[in-house]
């Protein structure tokens, strides 16, 4: 062999050197997957291959009572176990027998301390979670499992897993089926406010915690006997569920506010989570209105719950006069509603602009729609009341005769933004001083100012009431911004008191 060449001698050279790295490198591993693999046989007893994994996946929204009901197993069974990691660059690709099975062949995953990350536990509360790692402790009949939590990662489904390994299938089997029963004992979610929403990442879903709202009947302005009718209807089942149950009938109702823009529904949707103070409460609005399964899975399983779905127009229009094919949200919608048992304590609250435009399927069956409750625009006796509940902050010495002429047709919406003007005015015209604001007869001209911009984007958007003047025969709906065609042949569902007002 003849010599090498300077070239070809520093190729070789850092050949060698790029090997010995390398070599090194799985040396490393190797000790690192040792430790681990050892710390799994040693607990359980057999080496890996002799192991069972029985493993589970939740939602990405149930790892925190995941991590309840495991927190919960380890304290009746092992209380000073320590969680302990899996390290490794490809760990992102692989479950938790994966990773260890690799690392057995002596792929570059190793000994480490878990992960941790955090995780809601309320609108303010939250707590750490394990999002990889195990921890070695006992099935009920002292058989030794490693209990694994999976979190949800960039790489995978958006969900979490629990992974139980142990040389005995049935042991493994019994812990799972243990800690998913501590994890509904211990579940996070009841009695919460919940709102369903989808991220921008992968489409992912996501659960979040909201306030509870505290409002007294006082603050809701509808016409007579209208909140009594909706709490003996939603209020006054789930405070006799236990009498309805023996005398065999269903607790699971549904509930219909339908009105124009900014009178009030929403605000009537408060305050019944107010009221109904120990039923957990799920919101679906927007895209969220896709989760409508999963909603009501989690309010059949956190019963008494309510599950709210806002505009629900949006996705439950007449089959009738439809245009292009059926929205399947609809189907899922009906599906949902009829899959929660007539003997769960559910409440379905369903909101709406346009109640002349609901499929006939939701409206006319019982168990979907038993009530429909119409929210109006206030009369003056309302809109007086309106003034003085959105006034109670502010030194309110106005006429309020005037007012109330002012705002004939106009919505609550309305009426609210009406008094932050005029507060805005007075405390610009003290100069910022401190105090309350007084608030005196320049409300009405306010008044008559806002009901002039009632033709305009800014009138429309705000619920301001509707123009009278115009062309006759362009017919519309309640509630719309502009006019539409008449549909004919269609009748508003059976049982709803609908309102059409012409627009023009």
């Amino acid at each position: 062999m003849g010599e090498l060449s300077g070239d070809e001698a520093k190729a070789l050279a850092g050949s060698l050197r790029r090997l010995m790295q390398v070599a090194a490198n799985l040396v490393e591993q190797d000790g690192g997957g040792r430790a681990l693999l050892a710390r799994v046989r040693d607990h359980l007893g057999c080496e890996l291959p002799q192991a069972l994994s029985v493993a589970t996946k939740f939602e990405v929204w149930e790892h925190v009572n995941l991590q309840r009901g495991i927190d919960a197993y380890l304290a009746e069974h092992t209380p000073d176990a320590e969680w302990f990691g899996v390290g490794g660059q490809h760990r992102g690709h692989e479950d938790v027998m994966g990773m260890l099975l690799s690392a057995r062949q002596g792929v570059g995953y190793e000994l480490t301390a878990a992960d941790y990350a955090t995780a809601a536990v309320g609108p303010e509360d939250s707590v750490e979670v394990v999002q990889l790692g195990l921890v070695p402790t006992t099935a009920p009949d002292g058989t030794p499992v490693l209990v694994g939590i999976r979190g949800s990662n960039d790489f995978g489904p958006p969900a979490c897993r629990l992974e139980v390994l142990a040389a005995d299938r049935a042991a493994a089997r019994a812990v799972g089926g243990e800690i998913e029963r501590l994890m509904r004992e211990h579940d996070v979610f009841r009695r919460q406010v919940l709102a369903f929403g989808v991220s921008e990442h992968r489409g992912n879903e996501l659960l979040t915690f909201l306030p509870r709202p505290a409002l007294d009947a006082d603050d809701v302005v509808l016409p007579d006997g209208v909140l009594d009718s909706i709490e003996e209807h939603v209020v006054g089942i789930a405070e006799h569920s236990e009498r309805l149950l023996a005398a065999g009938q269903h607790l699971k109702r549904g509930l219909l506010l339908h009105g124009p823009p900014g009178t009030g529904k929403t605000h009537t949707v408060r305050y019944l989570m107010s009221r109904l103070s120990g039923c957990t409460v799920i919101l679906l609005t927007g895209q969220a209105m896709r989760l409508i399964g999963q909603a009501a899975a989690l309010a059949r399983r956190l019963q008494p719950s309510m599950v709210v779905v806002e505009d629900v127009d949006l996705v439950a229009m007449d089959r009738g006069y439809a245009a292009g094919p059926t929205n399947p949200l609809l189907f899922t919608l009906l599906d949902a509603m009829d899959g929660v048992g007539a003997d769960a304590d559910v409440t379905f609250v369903l909101t709406t602009n346009r109640a002349d435009e609901l499929e006939r399927a939701l409206a006319d069956r019982p168990g979907r729609v038993d009530l429909a409750v119409e929210v109006p625009r206030p009369d003056a006796a309302g809109r007086r009341r309106l003034i003085e509940l959105y006034g109670r902050g502010v030194d309110l010495r106005a006429d309020l005769d005037p007012v109330v002429e002012a705002t004939e047709g106009v919505t609550a919406s309305f009426i609210k933004e009406l008094l932050r003007r005029a507060v805005l005015g007075a405390v610009r015209a003290d100069g910022g001083g401190g105090g309350v604001p007084v608030v005196g007869d320049e409300l009405a001209d306010v008044a008559r100012a806002m009901a002039d911009e009632r033709a305009s984007l800014t009138g429309i958007l705000l619920g301001g009431a509707e123009s009278t003047a115009g062309t006759a025969g362009t017919a519309g709906t309640a509630g719309m911004t502009g006019p539409g065609p008449a549909r004919p042949g269609l009748a508003p569902p059976q049982g709803f008191a609908v309102r059409a007002t012409k627009r023009y």
